[in-house]
């Protein structure tokens, strides 16, 4: 009883009671229905699978030819890279080990 009202209350506290989509599960489930995304899931998933640990050092290192390149087939414009270079390098730990989750990101923040 105690594990299910911990839980209810964790996955309580990922939704902010907006507009349906809102919110970090919101998101996720969102990205995954997107059909935009569909033509350039492929392309950054080959991507980061085949040049995985090069891209975490430059993700770590600030940059590199492998993450722009990742970052060129995910869309992500080019303004916008800065900022989302400092997010994936404070979320770095999330990625080390997850590749999947490296490139749902970047599809994100592709837009």
């Amino acid at each position: 009883m105690r594990l299910a009202l911990s839980a209810l209350l964790i996955l309580g506290a990922c939704t902010t009671g907006g507009a349906p989509g809102a919110g970090p599960l919101g998101a996720l489930t969102s990205s995954l229905q997107n059909p935009s995304m569909d033509g350039r899931r492929g392309p950054v998933e080959v991507q980061v699978k085949s040049a995985y640990p090069v891209i975490l050092s430059e993700i770590a290192a600030g940059g590199g030819p492998e993450l722009t390149r990742a970052m060129d087939l995910a869309r992500i414009p080019a303004s916008d890279r800065p900022a989302r270079l400092i997010q994936l390098q404070g979320d770095l730990p999330l990625y080390s080990g997850n590749p999947g989750a490296l490139i749902l990101a970047l599809l994100v923040y592709g837009g």
